[in-house]
């Protein structure tokens, strides 16, 4: 605990570019959330921008996967569209898919993907509070669960920002599946913080005499080898996903991957320095 404070150094230099870049640039869209047309086509290479930018389409990126196929957004496409486009193409030109999406499908997912992050949060740190209302005083059960929402939050922020920064760089769009990978990190960050948690609060009956911030770092010693190897039977996989899982799931794998790495340290580097510093301004009871 005595190095809390580059913990936490640690953590504003990732989080920092990310919300400068969430605050500046944003996140980039996909239909999903804006609405538009997604087309998959077998073809060789073209110069589909051209082609999109003579009939006056509205091309918003390709993105290429193997065997010459392309997954090309569309602002709109409709079928005519579609069909002249493709002819434009040439002969030698498969359709694999393609899918219109309405705005008001991003804007439900975007508002329920709001709600469940804010219920989650405060049910969370209700259920830990409750959990942990055991924990001897003076030391408070609901800076338990604030402390592991905190560390929630830094993980979902820490891929909101990393996005962004994809976005702006590299054209990487956030999609429906990105949702369900934030909504997954964010669980898994909670888990891995609660095991910490638990084995403080299992520990301060036992170490009372001692000092919280003692107490804490014994506890993340034991908990320290078991939250490492879970998370990297995770990350193993999550990389065999990457290598091999194609295109499609990529920035999906590539969400929960940055995901559950910030997790693992949020839980450890994060949730616990907060707890003990927090505790560490109120003194203790005597009597």
């Amino acid at each position: 605990m005595k190095y809390k404070w580059v913990y936490f150094g640690i953590s504003l230099a990732i989080l920092i570019p990310g919300l400068l870049s969430l605050i500046f640039y944003g996140l980039r869209p996909s239909i999903d959330f804006t609405g538009g047309t997604l087309l998959e086509i077998q073809t060789p290479a073209k110069n589909f921008s051209e082609v999109a930018k003579n009939q006056n389409l509205e091309l918003s990126s390709v993105q290429p996967s193997a065997d010459n196929t392309y997954l090309l957004r569309f602002k709109t496409l409709d079928k005519d569209q579609n069909e002249k486009f493709k002819s434009a193409l040439g002969p030698d030109l498969i359709e694999k898919r393609y899918e219109s999406v309405g705005p008001i499908v991003g804007a439900e997912m975007t508002k329920k993907a709001l709600l469940a992050v804010a219920l989650a949060s405060i049910a969370i740190v209700i259920y830990i509070a409750w959990s942990f209302r055991g924990v001897p005083k003076p030391y408070s059960s609901w800076k338990f669960g604030v402390s592991a929402v905190a560390a929630l939050l830094h993980d979902a922020l820490v891929v909101l920002g990393i996005f962004s920064l994809f976005g702006h760089f590299y054209h990487v769009e956030i999609d429906a599946l990105f949702v369900t990978a934030l909504l997954t990190v964010i669980g898994f960050s909670v888990h891995d913080t609660i095991v910490v948690f638990d084995r403080v609060r299992e520990n301060l009956p036992k170490m009372y005499t001692k000092p919280f911030s003692e107490i804490v770092d014994f506890s993340l010693t034991e908990t320290l080898v078991r939250s490492l190897n879970t998370s990297l039977t995770v990350i193993l996989t999550l990389t065999a996903l990457l290598l091999f899982g194609g295109e499609t799931i990529r920035w999906f794998v590539v969400a929960l991957l940055v995901g559950i790495i910030s997790g693992t340290y949020s839980s450890i580097f994060n949730a616990a320095p907060l707890l003990v510093l927090w505790e560490s301004h109120r003194p203790r009871s005597t009597s």
